[in-house]
């Protein structure tokens, strides 16, 4: 997977391309040992102080008082701005319903921040449920989101819980341009097989030979490209609009589909599997209030509605705390 930068000099969003394409959510060892130290100096810092720079402060009503009622969380977020934005989105909501919520940003990896979670430094994490399946259970084999949603449940620890999926996504997809989803009717990544021979495919070099890419398009579908540009980033997204490939894969929350309008194609065959986000959090946080409230939430988040939040924080700069404030209000939950 990647993450989304933005190209100073055009404003336009960018991936960096990691070694996988399962994830943006994996990360290196290297990165994750990073990441520890800094989870360590934070702290030792802003820790669990709901005033400390980097955190969201909320309010303490009503949700505390009773035996075993959970008067504070705190949330994780990994180092890229989509986590960051829906813990943000969780925190804030929790904060409406008298939870006293912070927010501890860029853990990083996800080995570093289920370890913070596992020494309960953190209570709640955004998390996607094919990736974080696929890290608990190497072998799985659950597509479908509901199929893969029950298996996530059954492979977790004890002391943690998944709460209600939202529809929302972020995941590999094939885009195409307006343009050419008009000239050949295309809806789905079986329409393709009949323009394969006008097809060039712009995607990262690792598409090529892995499962979730040419191999998995071709034992699926039938669908075998006139060629293949291996390509990273903004350069992936600038074949397309330029007319050197006519189909690419990048993110489905990236905001480069919306910002160029690009068609997403449908996968009924799911070869890129489910990765719906999900709240995961520790069970001893898990009362009515937290679940009612993050279910609330999640039935409010889809997809179109996640690349949004991505582009108000990746290209139009504003702050997560921001974007989750407004969106909450104006879904009437903040």
């Amino acid at each position: 997977m990647s993450r989304t930068t933005i190209d100073l000099s055009t404003g336009t969003p960018t991936r960096a391309v990691s070694g996988r394409t399962v994830s943006r959510r994996a990360f290196t060892r290297t990165a994750a040992l990073t990441a520890a130290v800094a989870l360590g100096l934070a702290a030792c810092g802003a820790g669990s102080n709901p005033t400390a720079p980097g955190t969201t402060a909320a309010g303490t009503g009503g949700a505390g008082g009773a035996a075993g009622a959970v008067t504070s969380v705190v949330v994780g977020a990994a180092d890229f701005s989509e986590s960051q934005v829906l813990a943000e989105i969780y925190a804030q909501a929790l904060a409406a319903k008298g939870i006293t919520a912070t927010t501890r940003p860029n853990i990083g990896s996800r080995e570093v921040y289920l370890k913070a979670v596992e020494d309960k430094s953190v209570d709640i994490v955004p998390e996607y449920t094919g990736s974080l399946l696929s890290y608990l259970s190497k072998g799985a084999t659950a597509k479908g989101s509901d199929e893969v949603y029950a298996a996530l449940k059954a492979a977790l620890p004890a002391t943690l819980t998944v709460l209600a999926k939202s529809t929302a996504e972020d995941k590999n997809s094939i885009v195409v341009t307006k343009e050419t989803a008009a000239k050949w009717s295309l809806k789905s990544i079986a329409d393709l097989v009949a323009h394969q021979g006008e097809i060039v495919v712009s995607a990262p070099p690792e598409f090529q030979s892995r499962q979730q890419g040419l191999p998995g398009l071709k034992e699926a579908y039938g669908f075998v490209p006139s060629d293949f540009r291996p390509l990273k980033g903004k350069a992936i997204v600038d074949a397309l609009l330029g007319g050197q490939a006519q189909a690419a894969n990048i993110f489905s929350t990236d905001p480069a589909i919306t910002i160029n309008g690009f068609v997403t194609l449908e996968d009924p065959k799911l070869i890129f599997g489910s990765d719906n986000v999900v709240p995961l959090v520790r069970k001893d946080k898990a009362n009515d209030v937290v679940t009612k409230t993050l279910d609330a939430v999640s039935a409010k988040l889809d997809t179109a509605t996640l690349t949004d939040l991505v582009k108000q924080v990746d290209v139009d700069k504003k702050d997560a705390k921001v974007v989750a404030k407004e969106w909450l209000g104006k879904i009437g939950l903040g």
